[in-house]
């Protein structure tokens, strides 16, 4: 049978998703159960471990279809905005609830139990994360379950920002998460992945994946603004012909630097560019 990319495909040499009966071989086929993420953030790992390393994270308000539960506080399922399969804490989902209305789009804001900024914040949610609004009752949004957020820190869920560009330049000295997609820590792809979802852009999660998927290829001798330059395992943004931003383990932090300056170290590493895509003319 056709082989398929792991942290794509809902399958395990145990089970596979329903719809995949056919195109993969395994001993059963379950149908997956729709569960919404309800932590700020929730780690989705390839091994059902604390200690695993972080593969991605889900977000508040994130769908996910689950397949399996391992009775130890663990559910394996498919993320619903990339595709990401993986392991999740059992504790950080729910039946599905309202549809979300609104998005974070501050870096981080705070939930309150009562209309006060006074009042100790009952969790922090990232830039991102997705809300089910009831009503407004300035200077907060309530949501259906009755909590309070700073409504300035919210948009329509159908609004979108103008410059994915703009959006990485605020994480600049967020520190370096391998798997982080948030201003606590983030790595080079989650970066790519958080600023174009931002402009309402599709984008895989990590770097293998957005070269194939992103854009056309451009030439590195003509960076633009919003340009991808590729090396192997790793994704920067040029700001323009000079200077690039990106998540990098080197500075362990979101920074802008000069791209010759990056290119230098990293050939340094033993790694050359590998590509430039750039998504329009």
């Amino acid at each position: 049978m056709r082989a398929f990319d792991p942290r794509l495909t809902p399958a395990r040499a145990d089970l596979a998703a329903k719809e995949l009966e056919g195109k993969v071989a395994a001993p059963r086929y379950v149908e997956g159960r729709a569960y919404d993420v309800i932590e700020p953030q929730a780690p989705l790992c390839h091994e059902p471990a604390p200690d695993a390393p972080l593969a991605t994270q889900a977000l508040k308000g994130e769908r996910v279809t689950i397949y399996d539960t391992n009775g130890e506080g663990w559910a394996w399922g498919q993320l619903a905005a990339d595709g990401y399969v993986g392991w999740l804490p059992a504790n950080a989902l729910t039946p599905p609830g309202p549809p979300p209305t609104h998005k974070v789009v501050a870096l981080r804001t705070f939930v309150f139990s009562v209309p006060s900024i006074k009042a100790p914040p009952l969790e922090a949610l990232p830039f991102g994360a997705r809300l089910a609004i009831g009503c407004l009752e300035e200077p907060f949004a309530v949501t259906g379950s009755g909590v309070f957020v700073p409504a300035v820190h919210l948009a329509a869920i159908e609004t979108y920002q103008p410059d994915f560009v703009a959006v990485a330049e605020r994480f600049v000295g967020v520190p370096y998460l391998w798997g982080g997609k948030t201003m606590l820590g983030l790595d080079c792809s989650g970066l790519v992945q958080i600023a174009l979802n931002a402009c309402g852009i599709a984008c895989p999660r990590d770097s293998d994946m957005q070269e194939q998927a992103l854009g056309a290829a451009a030439d590195v001798s003509d960076l633009r603004r919003g340009d991808f330059i590729f090396w192997k395992g790793h994704v920067g943004i040029a700001r323009d012909h000079a200077t690039v931003i990106h998540a990098n383990a080197f500075h362990m932090a979101v920074t802008i630097e000069p791209i010759a300056d990056a290119v230098a170290r990293i050939r340094g590493a033993g790694c050359e560019i590998t590509r430039v895509r750039r998504l329009s003319p």
